[in-house]
């Protein structure tokens, strides 16, 4: 019965795997801003584009750049999308990680 009920709480246990979501918003018009994994940011940027009759193939290498941390080229190409990029530690879930580790 001891078995049983260690199963159980193995079962019942919640997992709070961390992943990163990237925070995005558009510096042009009203400064709008999403939050979306890391392989929505190029679509996310484009669709801002098209609604200004344009695109851009830079909206992948910043994808790239904030999917891989390089923080400065994200930046860089950022100021020539007129978009801000930050990655948000969050659970699996969707919710702010709120661990000692998440806020380091």
């Amino acid at each position: 019965m001891t078995s049983l009920r260690s199963h159980r709480k193995w079962i019942t246990r919640t997992t709070r795997r961390a992943v990163t979501i990237y925070q995005v918003t558009d510096r042009l018009g009203d400064g709008r801003t999403v939050r979306v994994s890391g392989d929505e940011i190029a679509a996310t940027v484009s669709a801002w584009l098209a609604e200004l009759g344009t695109r851009s193939p830079l909206v992948e290498d910043l994808a790239q750049a904030a999917r891989a941390g390089d923080w400065t080229a994200a930046h860089a190409i950022g100021e020539h999308l007129s978009v801000n990029v930050t990655s948000l530690l969050a659970t699996a879930d969707g919710r702010p990680d709120s661990s000692p580790r998440a806020q380091a």
